[in-house]
């Protein structure tokens, strides 16, 4: 089957990225997501929310940092810009 479809510029940098990141090609994307998808329905699983795919997808947790850089960020960042910037 042959599938024609414009995509939005998000959706193209994703699919790129995806490309990019796992050597696969569109076809081979375009054909995992879909049996994923089929494979979910035929389980009878609701479909993931953005969240539960985030959380699944391993990004989360993936950098380093200190672990209270979520509530302290803007002492960390005026920290950076100062030794940057000292003469500011």
């Amino acid at each position: 089957m042959t599938i024609t479809t414009q995509l939005d510029e998000q959706s193209e940098q994703n699919l790129l990225f995806i490309s990019q990141t796992t050597g696969e090609t569109v076809a081979q994307i375009i054909q995992t997501l879909i049996a994923e998808r089929a494979a979910e329905l035929r389980e009878g699983k609701p479909p993931k929310s953005k969240m539960q795919r985030l959380l699944e997808s391993d990004f989360v947790g993936c950098a380093e940092g200190p672990e209270d850089g979520s509530v302290n960020y803007k002492k960390y960042v005026a920290d950076y810009l100062d030794e940057k910037y000292p003469n500011r």
